[in-house]
C-alpha cells in the first residue's frame, strides 16, 4: 500500500510521461491486460488513457488493470490514470519512507 508521500513522489514521475497504454472501445481484454503487464515489468510507473469510445470511466479501467496485474493505481485525472508496480527484479524507482 502506498502512502500518501510515495503516491505524491510517483505522481511527480508521472508527469513527464508519455501515455503508452490505451483502452479502447473492447474494453479491458486480455491484450490490453498483457500489455499493462510487460509495461508495468519494464518501467514500473505506467500513464494509461481511456478513449473516448470506451465504456469504462478512467477509474473503472484502472482499478480493473490494478487487479488484473497487481499493481497500485496513483492518479486519476479525466481520462488519465497512472500504476505502479514495484520491479521483482530491478527496481528502478526508489520510493521515499513513510
Amino acid at each position: 500500500m502506498l502512502t500518501g508521500k510515495q503516491r505524491a513522489y510517483l505522481r511527480s514521475l508521472a508527469q513527464k510521461e508519455d501515455c503508452i497504454l490505451y483502452v479502447g472501445k473492447a474494453g479491458i481484454t486480455d491484450p490490453v491486460i498483457n500489455e499493462a503487464k510487460e509495461a508495468l515489468a519494464a518501467r514500473e510507473l505506467v500513464k494509461g488513457k481511456v478513449q473516448e469510445a470506451c465504456m469504462y470511466t478512467a477509474a473503472e479501467a484502472q482499478q480493473a488493470l490494478c487487479e488484473a496485474c497487481g499493481a497500485e493505481g496513483v492518479q486519476v485525472i479525466g481520462r488519465v490514470f497512472v500504476l505502479y508496480k514495484k520491479s521483482d527484479k530491478a527496481a528502478k524507482i526508489e520510493l521515499p519512507k513513510g
